[in-house]
Formats: structure tokens, C-alpha cells, sequence
């Protein structure tokens, strides 16, 4: 048995490393993707996962095996190409720590994942089904994504949904909004950002916002990530505002994913979702944005994810435990 397994992107996240003799700006090489951040967090935090993705048969693809395989992440669902690249992404950092990406993606590996190519057998093994957007910014990977999507929802499981919107990489915001908004339903627990939740809702109210995914698509259990300023999260009718960590940011690729590993975790322990309270829900975010924040005081998505004893440390360092 699996405790999650997810569907979407693996890729490199260059990161920017200094600069140097000559004034340009080094990169780092980094594994990265949303959800294989996601089941990372979850493996360092002592649950069985695995992936279901697709990489090039090339150094960065056998990089991206071997990272997944160092922590402890079933790669059984690791398709690989030797006619497409691994997906690339170059990360931009700000000087506080905000990013953007530029994709080489055209295509990359990840989103020519068939429908025939989903191990199914892995989803029948699993507790809950991890999914986001990205996989279905084009064919034959959004079809493959769905495919798994609705095979998770037949077969009961709990299902999380991040839909890590990246305008650049759909073709019209139009159809991405119908394509991630029609995916929300079969979401139980939902994350997005503040702008992701504008996108949906056209709302940048946290409450009214929230309402309109609750009641529109059932979703009882969602959080929306205010960076610096915490977590909003919602439990049907009820809301509640979060404080963050206060760090000092270097690069924030993996914090939301952190988070999201880390939230999951707890979910896991205190399910069923219909039988959690607030006071624990409260603690789960806190435990999360824990994660996330210090994630977000090292480079790279993967290597900065902390694991359960840095988090409950640096809780405990902080007074808030």
C-alpha cells in the first residue's frame, strides 16, 4: 500500500547560484515539479509514496530517477522517453526570494505521458491521489492525467488538488480556467494562491472566495497560501487566518510544496476529513507553514525540503508547538 500517489511534472529547476568571473549569472542544477515535491516532503516525512510522470532518456531524466529513488519515492510509474528531452525550467529570483520560470517545454517529456502509460495498479494501492495542473497544460498528458483522475475518484480514494497555475504555459487562459475548474470537482482538499483563487473565482476576497469553490464544487477542506502573511483555510462553513513563520527568504521554488507535503501528512494522520475539527486543522496549518517556511531559507525545490525533525524543532524554537 501507498499513503499518496501523484500524477504530473518532474523537471530540472535551474537555479541561480551567484555569478560568476565574468559578471553572468551561474545556474544550479535542481531536481523540481510541484507534485514530486509534493511526495518528497511526504517521503521525508514517513509515508509511502509514489509517482506517476515521465522523464527523457537522458542525464537529466537518470538524475530525476535517482533523486526520487534517494528519497525513498517509488519510481515504478516513471515512464521514459528516448524521443522527447526532460522539461527544463530556469528559475528567476527576486530579492526576496519570489520567483518566475522560464519552460523549455516544447515539448519536454512530462506532458507526452499516454493514457496507456498511467500504472493504474499504483493508484489501486493508494490512500490518497495527489494531482495539478501542469499535466494538462497540453496532450496526450492531460488526457492521462484526467484518465487517472476520474479512476482515483471511482475507486474512492482521497483526492488533493494544487493547481500551480503557470499562465506561460498554456496556450489560453480561457481553456486553462475551464480545464482546472472542471478538474475541481473532484477535489476534496484544494491549495491555491491568492491569485490562483482570483483566476478561479474573480474574487480576492479569501472568504467569499473560498465559499463560491465550497459550495460550486463541494470542496470542504481548502487553503490558500498568503505567503508572508500565512494561510486562510476553510472547513465547509467554517474559516480560520493562520500566522506564517517569519524567515529570511532565499529562494521560495519548493515552499508551497513543502507546505501542501507537510498538510498532507497531517490530514493523513487525523483522517477521515469529515471527522477533523478546527483546533486540529489549526495545528496542521501551523505544522505547514513550519515546512514552507523553511523551505524557503534554502535554493532549489527538493534539496530544501526539511524533514520531521527540522520542523518540529524549528516549531519549537519559534513557541509555536
Amino acid at each position: 500500500m501507498y499513503d499518496v500517489v501523484a500524477l504530473g511534472e518532474i523537471l530540472i529547476d535551474f537555479t541561480p547560484y551567484g555569478k560568476s568571473e565574468n559578471g553572468n549569472i551561474l545556474f544550479e542544477r535542481n531536481p523540481g515539479g510541484a507534485p514530486a515535491n509534493v511526495l518528497v516532503m511526504l517521503s521525508k516525512l514517513g509515508l509511502t509514496t509514489s509517482f506517476i510522470s515521465k522523464v527523457g532518456a537522458d542525464e537529466f531524466g537518470k538524475f530525476l530517477k535517482e533523486t526520487l529513488d534517494s528519497y525513498k519515492v517509488d519510481t515504478t510509474g516513471l515512464a521514459i522517453t528516448d524521443e522527447v528531452n526532460t522539461t527544463l525550467a530556469f528559475v528567476h529570483l527576486q530579492p526576496n526570494g519570489d520567483r518566475s520560470f522560464s519552460f523549455y517545454r516544447k515539448p519536454g517529456a512530462d506532458i507526452t505521458l499516454e493514457e496507456k502509460e498511467v500504472n493504474y495498479k499504483l493508484i489501486d494501492r493508494a490512500k490518497l491521489f495527489h494531482f495539478g495542473s501542469v499535466s494538462m497544460t497540453n496532450e496526450p498528458a492531460r488526457q492521462a492525467t484526467l484518465s487517472a483522475i476520474q479512476y482515483a475518484k471511482d475507486k474512492g480514494l482521497l483526492i488533493s488538488y494544487d493547481p500551480n497555475l503557470r499562465e506561460n504555459l498554456w496556450e489560453d487562459l480561457k481553456e486553462a480556467k475551464k480545464i482546472i475548474s472542471d478538474s475541481l470537482y473532484f477535489a476534496d482538499i484544494l491549495k491555491v494562491s491568492e491569485e490562483e483563487l482570483l483566476f478561479l473565482t474573480d474574487s480576492s476576497d479569501y472568504k467569499e472566495g473560498t465559499e463560491t469553490l465550497y459550495r460550486n464544487y463541494g470542496i470542504s477542506l481548502i487553503f490558500v497560501t498568503l505567503g508572508e502573511n500565512g494561510c486562510f483555510f476553510r472547513y465547509k462553513d467554517k474559516t480560520e487566518i493562520i500566522p506564517p513563520y517569519v524567515v529570511r527568504a532565499i529562494d521560495t521554488t519548493g515552499s508551497g510544496d513543502a507546505f501542501f507535503g507537510a498538510l498532507l501528512y497531517k490530514i493523513l494522520e487525523k483522517s477521515p476529513i469529515e471527522e477533523m475539527n478546527i483546533e486540529g486543522l489549526k495545528s496542521s496549518v501551523l505544522f505547514a507553514n513550519a515546512a514552507g517556511a523553511l523551505a524557503a531559507t534554502k535554493r532549489g525545490g527538493i534539496p530544501a525540503l526539511p524533514d520531521l525533525k527540522d520542523i518540529t524543532q524549528f516549531q519549537e524554537a519559534n513557541h509555536k508547538i
